[in-house]
């Protein structure tokens, strides 16, 4: 358990310090900046924790209060600067436990910024490795489409092919028989042929680039 800043009634000696070191008085926000301040950022006390000693100050006789606008603004009294000089001693060692405080502070703050670090790198790497994950995800799916693809325009070129070859076989069959047969093989048959195979060529490059 983190031990208090201020031992038991140190704090209210150290508010009628803070106060006595000011010309015009203090309100209770400028107090409790100036501690934030003393303890370098490390302890900034809530109003919950001012307001109640400053208000027991004042009704031992200690410090007063005077409304300033929508502020109240709090001044030590000779009776304040009194108790101030009675335990002046006790208050050099109360200096000596804020400088204390403030590296003790200091230390748990440096160590759960480290800790935050940590966790954020452990975060980061984690992301990092799912981002990884995903990726050799999307690149083993985008391959095997790319594969399927590819088998299929293979399997498409071989039946064209195949096509191709069946249609040359067999019409060069049946030109051969014709010619065995002692038919003529007329000019305006073989213009025929070519006008064909032309027409076809044209079609099929044509639906090629569509």
């Amino acid at each position: 358990m983190t031990p208090p800043v201020f031992a038991h009634g140190h704090l209210r000696l150290y508010l009628l310090s803070l106060l006595a070191a000011s010309d015009t008085g203090m309100h209770g926000y400028e107090l409790i900046q100036a501690l934030g301040d003393r303890f370098g950022g490390t302890y900034v006390p809530s109003a919950g924790t001012i307001y109640p000693r400053l208000a027991k100050l004042e009704s031992e006789g200690l410090v007063t209060k005077v409304a300033d606008g929508r502020k109240t603004v709090y001044a030590i009294t000779d009776a304040g600067r009194a108790e101030l000089t009675a335990r002046e001693s006790e208050l050099d060692d109360i200096e000596s436990d804020v400088t204390d405080s403030v590296r003790r502070l200091a230390d748990e703050v440096r160590a759960s910024v480290n800790d935050a670090m940590r966790t954020l790198r452990a975060d980061l790497a984690a992301a990092a490795r799912e981002a990884r994950s995903e990726a050799r995800q999307a690149g083993r799916s985008a391959r095997a489409e790319q594969t399927s693809d590819a088998t299929s325009s293979r399997l498409q070129l071989q039946a064209a092919e195949a096509a191709l070859h069946e249609f040359r076989d067999a019409l060069r069959s049946e030109l051969r028989q014709h010619v065995a047969r002692g038919n003529e093989l007329g000019d305006d048959t073989v213009q025929a042929l070519r006008d064909g195979l032309a027409a076809l060529r044209t079609d099929v490059t044509a639906r090629l680039h569509r």
